[in-house]
């Protein structure tokens, strides 16, 4: 058996992916793999997720130079879940521009802006935020 057949591909042959800030811990993301992109990752040494709404790998920071390059991938108990520890090129892991995708939080039944943008996403995809 594969390392990749011990994952649990769900029925679109993805798997939920996390990725984080190796240094600090952050949770910067949560993206979709399928088994080219792990396999791809593998071989780069760089985060390639698969894109569902463009139906196609996607290595991360193709667009904005944000590349995410891995220093270690873990798998949950379950085997439905991966982790990426990843050090993150430019400090900017969101298409927004801001350093993780979880820059809101609940706070008295609303969801509040906790972290600001650090690169303007005109400037890293040249007026669209197409890199996701």
């Amino acid at each position: 058996m594969s390392w990749l057949d011990e994952v649990a591909w769900n029925a679109d042959g993805l798997v939920p992916v996390i990725a984080q800030d190796v240094d600090d811990g952050r949770v910067l993301m949560m993206a979709w793999m399928n088994r080219q992109a792990l396999e791809s990752t593998l071989t780069t040494g760089e985060a390639v997720y698969w894109s569902r709404s463009r139906q196609r790998p996607w290595h991360k920071g193709e667009s904005s130079g944000n590349v995410q390059r891995v220093r270690g991938i873990a798998m949950d108990c379950d085997g439905d879940t991966l982790l990426l520890q990843v050090q993150q090129v430019g400090g900017v892991a969101c298409h927004t521009g801001r350093r993780s995708c979880f820059y809101r939080r609940l706070d008295d039944g609303q969801w509040r802006v906790v972290e600001s943008v650090r690169k303007d996403p005109a400037a890293m995809y040249g007026g669209s935020n197409s890199e996701r």
